[in-house]
């Protein structure tokens, strides 16, 4: 399945708290279970003013219905053709 990096505008991201980031993550774990096995969460990062998450799925209107659902904004969502890191370089 293909692999995405939705970007999300969320303005004070950095500032929530440990228990509305588990509530927010509650929330999405719960619409995911709804959505079913075609979309999955793989992590997040959580920047000042941003989350970035990386997701599994079908395609990007299951990505989309998700953000609809949960009432996250999805500003940006780009599928991932490659992923590299340092061992890509070789030796």
């Amino acid at each position: 399945m293909p692999k995405y990096v939705i970007e999300r505008d969320l303005p004070g991201a950095g500032e929530l708290s440990s228990p509305q980031l588990r509530a927010i993550s509650q929330q999405s774990c719960g619409i995911l279970k709804n959505l079913g096995p075609q979309i999955q969460w793989v992590e997040s990062y959580v920047t000042e003013s941003k989350i970035y998450c990386i997701y599994i799925a079908e395609n990007e209107e299951l990505i989309r219905e998700h953000a609809r659902q949960g009432g996250f904004p999805a500003t940006k969502i780009s599928e991932v053709f490659a992923m590299i890191d340092p061992t890509t370089a070789g030796h």
